[in-house]
């Protein structure tokens, strides 16, 4: 798959392992924040090689209107059957409350997807990019004929998938009629990849593997999506990715009806900008 063509310092991928990222009145956990500790001596060499300033990028995924967490797989399963889709999570609080939830807590750089195109979805996606203007991005079902229009909403950039991707070949064409609507500097392109088994939606743990090849190899600057469950997953992408590999978690989070408290993944994302470069 050839991107070269695109400006390094413009266009972001998000990376899926997948084949297809507190207020407490709002949302509250009775955990306490967990803290990374600072690196011992013997480690400092190793640590000193990594750019810091990893991100935590937060999520919106919306389903017919509502915030849902979807194994990632039965949702590529479905074709139109809705019947087959394995939902691990539905809130009762608005798209456009987790996005002012995000605002208050000052995180820039989430996604906001809709998991079909349902009039409803749109009008949740919608909500949430008025709620937090310029500080989402936003997917699902962008093309040549929407994605200008959620850039007025209020979308920082436009989250592209099958759009431009066919058979595993992007459409360059389509590609430069977004690029020529929108603007490099706003285009997200998302690219999903397995080897056997889901990770994403799954909770099964993070590939290794695949963070080391995007801290290697990207230019630009890249999430990766998919099995983080503790806060040592998100040390060992930042490890792996030797600190060029952005992080999004989903159904693990509290704020999702996992184990992970929301609060400690923020803590651990201001930290991040803290360390020096």
């Amino acid at each position: 798959m050839e991107i070269r063509n695109l400006d390094v310092n413009s266009t972001q991928l998000k990376l899926d392992s997948f084949n297809r990222i507190p207020n407490p009145s709002l949302f509250s956990s009775t955990r306490k924040p967990k803290f990374v500790a600072a690196p011992s001596q013997a480690s400092r060499s190793q640590s000193l090689s990594i750019r810091c300033g990893v991100k935590f990028r937060p999520c919106i995924d919306i389903h017919k209107g509502k915030v849902k967490q979807i194994v990632g797989s039965t949702l590529s399963d479905t074709k139109g059957n809705d019947s087959t889709l394995v939902t691990n999570f539905e809130s009762d609080k608005s798209a456009a409350e987790y996005a002012t939830l995000y605002k208050e807590d000052g995180l820039k750089g989430g996604h906001v997807i809709m998991l079909g195109a349902d009039p409803l979805s749109n009008d949740a996606a919608i909500g949430a990019l008025h709620a937090y203007p310029g500080g989402l991005q936003v997917g699902g079902g962008i093309n040549s004929q929407n994605a200008l229009s959620y850039i007025e909403e209020g979308a920082s950039h436009v989250i592209v998938t099958s759009y431009v991707f066919n058979n595993g070949q992007m459409d360059h064409q389509r590609l430069k009629e977004l690029v020529h609507l929108v603007g490099k500097q706003r285009l997200v392109l998302d690219l999903s990849c397995r080897k056997k088994d889901d990770v994403e939606g799954k909770k099964l743990g993070i590939d290794e593997e695949l963070v080391e090849l995007l801290g290697k190899l990207s230019l630009i600057p890249v999430t990766y999506a998919g099995g983080v469950t503790v806060i040592d997953d998100m040390e060992r992408i930042k490890v792996a990715g030797t600190g060029r590999v952005d992080v999004t978690v989903g159904s693990a989070l509290d704020i999702f009806g996992g184990k992970l408290a929301y609060k400690d993944v923020v803590d651990w994302h201001f930290q991040q900008q803290a360390l020096p470069v």
